[in-house]
């Protein structure tokens, strides 16, 4: 028999764009005002008015695939790739244009906050339902209940309706009932963003105990770390078609390849975002470029190199007491610059509405060499995040002789270079050359 669970075969999905997308969740005071307006744009519209623009967008295109039995992929690709789009079709939530799917076994999804989830129900009872959808008995879920509510840490609220959840609380007990009733194939997206720390362990180690037991798992994230430690296997998805698939490790290795040939933008550009419309109505990132002292694009920089971050970013609407923030991480997931203008650096900002940048200026960049991911938000601090843009850039770090030793660079060395000086006492006194000295 074969041991292929999931069989994907040219499947693409259109969308038209400029159509009216349905609410999640709509009450009765809702659908009737949406016909009242309906009918006063029937009265009112003159008869010759344009109609909005219609266009056929292809969020994916002949994709096809198989995932075997065990096999814990990571579906990874740069935002607007498809990678969400995909997994909604493989948890039939979205019908596919065209294609076919074959899927054996139970599949439970994580796709977004409250999936799933009826929002008057309470906890309980969406355990309950969670349950029922996937096929399972009502002694096989109170068998699995104490667990799944200790996983989830929702005790105190348990009988209280999902709806007044916080969406920590909402993706806490939404993941737990996903991991824990048993399915074949578990889907998780970077939904598991939405919680701490310390929780987006906790569910990492899950999954890696549900694949450890023969299940399937597929996971979306944009954090090269937790994809890496969890998969096997890997897809490469850009612009809605498959780029790569096979091991995870050469998965992502052709993934930051692209990144590292700079496609479509130019030398020194990091980052650029491709506006569909010359309107914006949400907090962006626009742009992440790299500079010199003399402010020309920087293609190429080194260890101790002087680098000028420039961030361009559009604010809808003049905000004050705001935040530009940005960090530097390994591919592994481990952050190692964290710089913000508020509350670390103790600049407050005021935006306007509109496009504007602003420089993060590193005299001496104290990274070896090697390839790292840039992040970048804008926030009010201790507040809100306006918008974050996780791992959207790639810095690339060239050689350097640090040690002015000319001997070839060492494979164990950290990221980090610091500045540091050797004493010993009873030596003659050092020249100031040998003093201060560059280690990794």
């Amino acid at each position: 028999m074969s041991n292929v669970l999931v069989q994907v075969e040219n499947l693409s999905k259109k969308y038209t764009l400029g159509q009216q997308q349905q609410e999640r969740y709509q009450s009765l005071r809702d659908v009737m005002a949406k016909q009242v307006r309906k009918l006063g744009q029937t009265f009112l519209r003159p008869k010759h008015s344009a109609t909005p623009a219609k266009e056929d967008f292809w969020a994916l295109r002949d994709v096809s695939f198989e995932i075997q039995q065990g096999d814990r992929v990571g579906i990874i690709g740069r935002n607007g790739a498809g990678k969400s789009t995909l997994l909604k079709i493989l948890s039939r939530i979205t019908e596919p244009t065209q294609g076919q799917i074959r899927i054996r076994g139970r599949v439970a999804s994580l796709l977004e906050v409250g999936t799933g989830f009826h929002p008057e129900l309470t906890g309980r009872e969406n355990i309950f339902l969670n349950g029922a959808i996937l096929g399972m008995g009502k002694a096989e879920i109170h068998r699995k209940f104490d667990e799944i509510v200790a996983f989830a840490e929702v005790e105190k609220f348990l009988d209280t309706p999902v709806k007044r959840y916080s969406s920590g609380m909402y993706v806490r007990l939404a993941f737990a009932v996903a991991a824990h009733l048993e399915p074949e194939i578990l889907i998780v997206d970077e939904v598991l963003a939405v919680g701490d720390a310390q929780f987006q362990q906790k569910c990492l180690g899950k999954m890696q105990d549900v694949g450890q037991a023969g299940k399937t798992v597929l996971f979306v994230s944009h954090n090269m770390g937790s994809i890496s430690t969890l998969c096997n296997q890997g897809i490469y998805l850009k612009q809605g078609q498959v780029v790569y698939t096979g091991s995870i490790h050469d998965t992502i290795k052709t993934y930051m390849m692209a990144f590292q040939r700079g496609e479509s933008q130019a030398p020194g550009v990091l980052f650029k975002r491709e506006l569909c419309s010359s309107k914006l109505d949400a907090f962006q990132i626009l742009e992440v470029a790299l500079h010199d002292q003399n402010l020309e694009l920087k293609p190429v920089t080194q260890t101790w190199d002087f680098v000028r971050i420039r961030i361009h970013f559009y604010s809808p609407r003049p905000i004050s007491h705001s935040s530009v923030e940005l960090a530097i991480s390994t591919y592994a997931g481990n952050k190692l610059i964290q710089y913000s203008t508020q509350p670390l650096s103790g600049i407050p900002l005021s935006f306007a509405e509109g496009e504007a940048y602003i420089d993060c200026v590193i005299p001496k960049l104290p990274l070896a060499s090697g390839s790292y991911q840039i992040s970048v938000g804008l926030a009010m601090p201790m507040i809100e995040w306006l918008c974050w843009e996780e791992n959207i850039a790639t810095l690339e770090v060239g050689e350097a002789d640090v040690y002015r030793s000319k001997l070839p660079p060492h494979q164990d060395r950290t990221p980090v270079v610091v500045e540091h000086r050797w004493e010993c006492p009873g030596q003659k006194p050092l020249t100031h050359e040998s003093v201060y000295t560059f280690g990794y």
